[in-house]
């Protein structure tokens, strides 16, 4: 990956070198995206989950680029990206979504696809912003059951092995919880690749990590309650109001929010089209590439031809 540093939201980098990233100033801060495809073609946008990077979908990124303009960026915080000014959590991340769009001149209704928290990350843009909003994919989506199997205790054993002296005792449980983290997020354990704990890694070593990932948890999540239920109704009822296309898409094997809420999704979302995809995890656009971005592009299609028609 190569990151090319910049504030000129007009650079082409993205499109001449598939993989590279840039950044953007967002209200005085960086933010990294990756940007490529035609600009004159439907624009999509690609967020990723808690704890992640763009990188999540840079394989869905390149297939959809082909006929779509396609952003994909990391949340403030989260990815290579530092964290912004406030505090982490729904309506931050997509003021960040906005303030990108914002910067590249992108005013066009955009196609948002988010996984996991990614996911309520687009609705809440949705929300706020259905004017901006063409389109809902929402994969794995947070914000549909209070189920969710994601712990901070890989942190804990990664700052413990930090530690001076003692450090090296708590490596090994360290590099276990990291294996295990990623493992939870996939139905074929193999995909959890040397390259892909790297990367891991080096988004969990960033300064703002921490204090982003425990803030945003603390936001949507409690003990005992799991993901907070009063949000999560909000923000459906505001979905629903705002009249936007939804294509929820699930993997039957997902071990970190459960299939169940796929139906809990179709439910909250009678106009939603539904999609589940056989033994897969939690991101389907990474186990389930070409598919996904099929059911992408049909998507897309249909949306666009009803908003010139409409």
């Amino acid at each position: 990956m190569t990151d090319q540093h910049t504030s000129d939201p007009t650079a082409e980098a993205p499109s001449q070198a598939p993989g590279a990233t840039t950044t953007v100033e967002v209200a005085g801060r960086p933010v990294r995206i990756r940007l490529s495809g035609p600009a004159e073609a439907p624009p999509v946008v690609l967020l990723h989950g808690i704890g992640r990077s763009l990188e999540d979908w840079a394989a869905a990124h390149e297939l959809l680029a082909r006929e779509h303009r396609v952003l994909s960026m990391d949340l403030p915080g989260f990815g290579l990206t530092p964290a912004g000014a406030d505090k982490p959590g729904l309506r931050t991340f997509a003021r960040a979504v906005v303030g990108v769009l914002d910067v590249l001149g992108e005013d066009r209704p955009v196609h948002l696809m988010g996984n996991s928290l990614g996911g309520a990350v687009a609705m809440t843009v949705a929300a706020e912003h259905p004017g901006r909003v063409a389109g809902l994919l929402l994969a794995n989506s947070a914000g549909f059951g209070r189920e969710a199997n994601v712990s901070p205790l890989p942190m804990v054993w990664a700052a413990l092995s930090r530690l001076p002296v003692v450090g090296r005792r708590f490596r090994p449980l360290a590099r276990a919880a990291a294996v295990r983290s990623n493992q939870n997020c996939f139905f074929d354990p193999a995909l959890v690749t040397p390259e892909l704990l790297r990367h891991a890694a080096l988004v969990g070593s960033q300064p703002d990590f921490r204090a982003t990932f425990l803030g945003t948890y603390r936001s949507i999540w409690l003990p005992v309650v799991g993901v907070l239920p009063g949000w999560r109704r909000a923000l459906l009822e505001q979905v629903r109001a705002a009249g936007v296309p939804v294509l929820v898409v699930w993997g039957d094997s997902d071990a970190v929010l459960p299939a169940h809420h796929a139906e809990a999704a179709a439910a909250a979302l009678p106009e939603a089209r539904l999609h589940v995809f056989r033994d897969t995890g939690h991101m389907p656009q990474i186990e389930r590439t070409e598919e996904l971005v099929e059911l992408a592009r049909e998507f897309v299609v249909s949306v666009e031809e009803r908003r010139r028609t409409s």
